[in-house]
């Protein structure tokens, strides 16, 4: 059988970096057999509904090159593809009813002020109301009377009592639970519409579904779509449930990490490329230790059965290591043109910014930390004069206030301000003088930068400072050297 996944996401927001590996993992057990994979959109929660968030989903599947064979905007022969207009065709209500029929469901009437009277038990950390099956009890006659007095009900599972279900996981294998513990979940609301649980599995049984991958958090819901699977008489999809993602602290990755969800770090300077590969390594590896991946080397290196059961740690860190990698091996013209709007964010002057560009490529782990490389560029910062001594260029405040004095006439005569030219001419003094490079070169640098650390060396500097602002900069270094 063509295996057939989808991503299912509701919108109700930002992608999270979680349900971004859900889609990428689906994407790539599709696509590492040749099967398909579908989008569609679980919007049955009006509630949490956010306006935008479609175009948010679309935005970032396109961007991330989970390009989707199926979906609202390609039919496939499933539709729809969008919970809310597969409820106009009644499809939920008209299986609800089957289970009904069969008598694995059944109405319940219950109003709020019975409901609170239920007692409650903690799951998962979760206090939910435990149903008493009331309502299972009701004659057809009383059901009768109460629908045809317009009486609010929903629909709920019937699940036994007694005895065990067993399910099968990819990665966690056969898990057996107690039927004692499965609750009578809802499957249609009393607005009509049908829960997440109970849409999921008639729309991933309709749309030929054969892998469902998801967040281990609903490894405890999963013995009762089984037991729907079951009561239907289907055959029950391969099921892999994906390891909890969390922050440094292993606690589950929140929004107030900054940084968990797709746009969060797009805003953070990350490279679309970059994150995919670092998320897909989320729970996920490959038979030797390569950590970097083209789309297309995943879909053909991915084996699910390799993905961890254990949590897999966010770490900002080695995600700003594999952006850097990202950015060192990119062509400069694609490289520029994203780095540009940075560098005029800091550089308001008329500089030759594709030589700034040019120095920072390899220094940079994210776009944002352009600014701290280059600022120094348009204004000359306040700086230590203990910045010039330095042991391993042998450099001191008296030694560099002496080689400042002794270049200054020679770059005020000098004509040529490319960086060769300057090198060359600092190139002779040096051999003259009988020293080192770094003697001369680190005050120089030190004068005209104003930093510790640079993204380039003294005449790459003062060629795109040009000679007056140089010549400026080398006095004032003069200045505090002699006043300090």
């Amino acid at each position: 059988m063509k295996i057939r996944t989808r991503y299912a996401p509701s919108p109700t927001g930002k992608m999270h970096v979680g349900n971004l590996r859900s889609a990428l993992y689906e994407f790539l057990i599709a696509k590492h057999e040749g099967g398909d994979f579908m989008l569609r959109i679980e919007d049955t929660d009006q509630e949490r509904f956010v306006e935008g968030a479609t175009e948010i989903i679309y935005r970032t599947l396109e961007k991330t090159g989970l390009v989707h064979d199926e979906g609202p905007d390609k039919d496939g022969g499933y539709g729809p593809y969008v919970q809310s207009e597969r409820m106009k065709t009644g499809i939920y209500m008209k299986y609800a009813k089957e289970l009904i029929d069969k008598g694995e469901a059944y109405y319940c009437f219950c109003d709020k002020e019975r409901l609170a009277t239920l007692k409650s038990e903690v799951v998962e950390g979760k206090e939910i109301t435990v149903y008493d099956k009331h309502c299972l009890h009701l004659t057809k006659e009383e059901i009768e009377s109460n629908l045809a007095a317009g009486k609010p009900f929903v629909i709920r599972q019937n699940n036994p009592t007694e005895g065990t279900t067993t399910f099968h996981d990819e990665l966690y294998g056969d898990i057996t639970v107690e039927n004692s513990q499965l609750d009578d979940m809802i499957l249609i609301k009393s607005d009509g519409y049908p829960t997440y649980n109970f849409a999921n599995v008639v729309d991933d049984h309709t749309m030929n579904i054969t892998h469902v991958v998801r967040g281990n958090e609903y490894l405890s819901s999963s013995p009762k779509y089984v037991r729907l699977y079951e009561a239907f008489g289907w055959e029950v999809p391969v099921y892999v449930h994906l390891p909890l993602i969390t922050d440094e602290n292993h606690k589950k990755l929140a929004k107030r990490s900054g940084h968990s969800s797709f746009e969060d770090l797009l805003e953070q300077g990350f490279v679309t490329e970059a994150i995919v590969n670092y998320i897909a390594l989320l729970g996920w590896s490959p038979e030797d230790n390569r950590e970097i991946f083209t789309l297309d080397e995943l879909i053909k290196e991915f084996d699910y059965r390799r993905i961890s059961k254990s949590p897999a740690v966010f770490d900002i860190v080695k995600l700003r290591w594999m952006n850097g990698e990202y950015i060192k091996a990119m062509d400069f013209d694609t490289f520029y043109e994203m780095a540009e709007p940075y560098l005029k964010a800091v550089l308001t002057g008329n500089f030759d910014l594709k030589k700034i560009a040019a120095m920072v490529k390899t220094r940079i782990e994210v776009f944002p930390d352009i600014a701290a490389h280059v600022d120094f560029f348009e204004k000359l910062p306040e700086y230590d004069v203990a910045m010039y001594t330095h042991k391993k260029m042998k450099t001191d405040a008296a030694s560099s206030l002496a080689v400042l004095k002794d270049v200054l006439p020679l770059l005020e005569a000098q004509t040529d301000y490319s960086n060769d030219g300057l090198y060359q001419m600092l190139l002779k003094y040096v051999e003259e003088k009988g020293v080192k490079n770094g003697y001369v070169m680190w005050p120089i640098r030190t004068a005209v930068s104003g930093k510790q650390m640079t993204p380039a060396g003294a005449t790459e500097i003062m060629e795109v400072l040009g000679k007056e602002e140089t010549i400026k900069r080398i006095r004032k270094g003069i200045e505090l050297l002699e006043n300090a």
